[in-house]
């Protein structure tokens, strides 16, 4: 799964068929691994608001799938599945998004920890994962909190 998603032109077309206002924005994977998870977002004309920033709901895009992605990898496989959902956020803003921004999670780990708690345990777990969202500079513009439910299902 890891390959899969690294992979840029597979994670673009999965973006294409499954989130479709994601690759139209342009949402990339930077990198992904078990522990830290980035991604990028454009500053281009499609994205941005009358305050010439990256839109908010833009942002937040990139943050959660900076989260979302090791979600997917941590149920990718379990058997009975495991149903994942967000079930909260919450989000500053420090800066204008002017430029490029990338969004980095560091833990990612977290995820796979909870994802086993719910797969031995059978009652839904929760975790939240923290990103931060930064333009080339290093300008930090945001950082966004977002927690996961993870519950195995009946079989």
């Amino acid at each position: 799964m890891l390959k899969q998603v690294n992979n840029v032109f597979k994670f673009r077309l999965y973006l294409l068929f499954n989130l479709p206002i994601g690759w139209l924005v342009g949402l990339k994977i930077v990198s992904l691994t078990d522990q830290k998870c980035t991604t990028s977002v454009p500053f281009k004309w499609l994205n941005k608001n009358p305050f010439k920033s990256v839109y908010f709901a833009v942002q937040s895009m990139a943050a959660e799938l900076s989260t979302a992605a090791a979600c997917m990898v941590a149920v990718k496989g379990h058997r009975p599945s495991i149903a994942v959902i967000i079930v909260d956020m919450t989000a500053k803003f420090h800066k204008k998004a002017t430029d490029k921004v990338f969004f980095t999670c560091e833990e990612c780990e977290k995820a796979f920890e909870t994802v086993a708690l719910a797969s031995h345990d059978k009652e839904a777990q929760t975790v939240t994962l923290k990103t931060i969202g930064k333009m080339s500079d290093g300008t930090l513009v945001s950082e966004f909190d977002f927690t996961w439910s993870f519950k195995q299902r009946t079989s």
